[in-house]
Formats: C-alpha cells, structure tokens, sequence
C-alpha cells in the first residue's frame, strides 16, 4: 500500500486508488493511512467524526465506513490480480489490509511506502547533517525531505478535531525542516539565491522570528541592509501590534550587529540552536 497525506489525500493498493469521494469514510481512511501499521482507537475516530458530540449509532455507523473502505480495497486487490500483477505470498484480503482489533482498526500497510514516513526519514538525516557540520548534504537532504510536501497536510479533507491536530503538528515538522534547510543553505553562501523565497516567506509568516532573522542575514550579506533593517522593523511592528511583544533578545542582537556593520561586513547569524526563534503567526 502507497500512502500520501503531505498534499491531497492519495491512498492506493496494488496501485489502484482506495481513497472514497464520501468525506466521512475519507476522514476515517486519513487517520487510518496517517497511522499506518499502528492502532488507531475506535474513541478516536469517533471524535474525529462527530467532534465530541456521537449519535448512539456512532459505532455502527463507524463500522459501515470500514465495510466501505474494505468495499474498495478488496476491487483494488481484485483489479491488480486482473492487470497481472504479482499477487504477494499469501495473498492479502480486505480484512488483512484494514484489520480490526481490541479497541480499534489498523491499516495494514504491507511494507508499502508512505510520504510522512520518508519526509521524517530524510529530515531526521539532515538534522543529522547539520550537527555533524555538513551543510552541503544537509540542504540537499532537508530539500529532498520539503519535495515530498504538494500543498498541507490533508489539503482535500474536511477534517474533524484529530485531523485538525495532526494538520497543525505536521506543518510545525514542515516549517522546522524548512528553516533548518534555509539555515543549512546561508552557512554554504546561498543568501542570493534565498531572497526570492524568504520574501514570501516572511509574508506569509509575518510573525515568525526566525524567518524574518534569516532573511535579514540573506539581506545583509546581499549588500542590501537598509532592507534588512526595514524587514526587523516590520516584524517588530506586527509583533506589538498583534501579540503585544518585541522581538527576541537574539533577533534584536542581529539588528545591532547589521545596523554597527558595514555593507561588506559579514554579520555572524544569532540564532544558534540554544535560542531558536520560532513565534509562529
């Protein structure tokens, strides 16, 4: 089974899609593909389909999307026999693909891939990479790991309170492999090649301290630091406005150090591992 959530829901077996048009049997099979190979509760999927609030049908109304989901996989299991491709050893039914369990239902991913899976491989590589001073192969990795992602996490599925939360913590694992890739490409002298990016970036992110030091480092190093000077009053600005707060100690060390540097002064970046900005608007 090829699972993908980073973008549109994609859940396929033996090639042929099983992902249901119908949102509810959808929401189900998006948890389920999410934590492949691992129980989700029936508790869980409860709340995630009804927001805390079941009918008394709840379960049986539960155990009608899973004989749905079922429906589909086994005419995918069935059509992939008919297109001639190898059936694996023992060949697997609907019910050894989404299992049901004490307590809840697991889907079976039979060693198949899965793009959340991958993104936290590549990514755990290149934090690797990072601490050990490699950062040609940390952004290389870092890159690789960000090009799994399409779009947000779920991006066509009307998710209820467990999708909703899982959204958010996937897209804080995206934003910190983006910064770490942005860092990784200012330590190998990329800051040019970098203002594109963190222009939207800082746009979207308006309240993101890291972000905004980086892109005045990419700034500065650029030979523009009146524009680096302008992107930490901006940030400073939206920070009492809507959050009533200033800016980090470290990013207000940063803007020092550019505003005492000449143009052609390297300034050294302060946000070290031991104090990350990371206020997320």
């Amino acid at each position: 089974m090829d699972i993908e959530v980073l973008g549109t829901l994609a859940v396929r077996e033996r090639g042929v899609s099983v992902t249901p048009t119908a949102p509810k049997p959808r929401q189900v099979l998006a948890l389920l593909a999410l934590h492949a190979d691992q129980v989700v509760p029936v508790s869980a999927l409860i709340e995630e389909l009804w927001q805390g609030a079941p009918p008394r049908s709840a379960r049986t109304t539960l155990q009608t999307y899973v004989l749905q989901l079922r429906a589909l996989i086994a005419t995918a299991l069935e059509q992939g026999d008919d297109e001639g491709e190898a059936a694996p050893a023992g060949r697997r039914t609907a019910k050894d693909v989404l299992v049901t369990l004490p307590g809840g239902y697991l889907l079976n991913s039979g060693g198949g891939t899965s793009d959340v899976r991958e993104f936290d491989r590549l990514a755990g590589m290149g934090y690797r990479a990072m601490d050990a001073g490699d950062f040609p192969g940390a952004a290389r990795l870092l890159r690789e790991a960000l090009s799994l992602w399409s779009g947000p996490a779920f991006a066509d599925v009307h998710g209820g309170i467990q999708l909703d939360m899982e959204t958010r913590r996937l897209e804080e694992t995206r934003l910190c492999a983006l910064d770490q890739r942005i860092e990784a490409d200012l330590r190998i002298g990329r800051h040019r090649e970098l203002l594109a990016e963190l222009t939207v970036l800082a746009s979207r992110y308006r309240t993101h301290e890291n972000l905004h030091g980086q892109f005045m480092l990419a700034l500065h190093r650029s030979g523009r630091r009146g524009e680096a000077l302008d992107v930490y009053q901006r940030l400073r600005a939206t920070l009492v406005r809507e959050l009533g707060l200033e800016p980090s100690a470290a990013l207000r060390r940063l803007q020092r150090s550019i505003l005492m540097a000449s143009p052609e002064t390297p300034v050294a970046a302060e946000t070290n591992n031991s104090e990350r900005l990371a206020r997320v608007g």
